[in-house]
């Protein structure tokens, strides 16, 4: 955008701004969890972004400002430091993002992914045998979805006739998009059959346990 190659003195300007937006992550998780003990955590989640909105903006805002008239200096000496200053402005108004947005979204998929990893546990030793094996039925059927799908794809470039007869959508993207597009669907069919093949057989189970004597 400034026409300004990259060069060390874009390193320098990448290491500071990285050090930066790390340090303001870091307080953003600190804060988080220090709300959490004693509240639920997507509470804990607003709270804390917005408790470290004033903190994170005003510290990208005193750097971009300070650093913006070296973006408009035409001398011969501050073009040394045009690459540094380009870094550091826009790393820290696009990292203020990232900070306040992103990293907070994070944390809430990082809990949503690691509630489903827990029901699966528990899933893989439910005392019933027949959930215990239709569990692991399904997650052995997505492993060879994958790779039947993504793995096929990455291995050798192209998908299975019998992949793109069942998702003909996917034939005409590229191998590892199609792949990719098709593992999502399938896994989506899939689990949504273990689902309704589950609830069927609780339904059952609980009007045989009913009708029992």
């Amino acid at each position: 955008a400034w026409d300004v190659p990259m060069s060390m003195f874009t390193v320098v300007g990448l290491l500071g701004m990285t050090g930066i937006i790390i340090n303001d992550s870091i307080v953003l998780v600190t804060t988080i969890d220090e709300y959490a003990e004693a509240r639920g955590l997507i509470p804990s989640i607003i709270d804390g972004a917005s408790d470290r909105l004033r903190p994170v903006m005003l510290t990208t805002l005193t750097t971009v400002l300070g650093l913006t008239p070296l973006l408009f200096e035409r001398s011969q000496q501050a073009q040394f430091l045009k690459p540094t200053v380009i870094t550091l402005v826009y790393g820290l108004g696009f990292g203020m993002v990232l900070v306040l947005l992103v990293v907070p979204a994070l944390i809430a998929l990082q809990h949503d992914v690691a509630r489903q990893v827990a029901a699966l546990r528990r899933g893989l030793r439910f005392r019933n045998s027949r959930v215990r094996r239709a569990m692991l039925g399904g997650v052995a059927a997505i492993a060879v979805w994958f790779a039947a799908t993504m793995g096929a794809a990455m291995w050798t470039g192209s998908l299975p006739g019998i992949v793109t007869v069942l998702m003909p959508v996917a034939a005409g993207m590229n191998a590892v998009t199609g792949g990719l597009l098709a593992f999502l669907l399938g896994a989506a069919a899939l689990v949504l059959v273990l689902y309704l093949a589950l609830a069927i057989a609780q339904v059952l189970h609980s009007l045989k346990r009913r009708g029992s004597p």
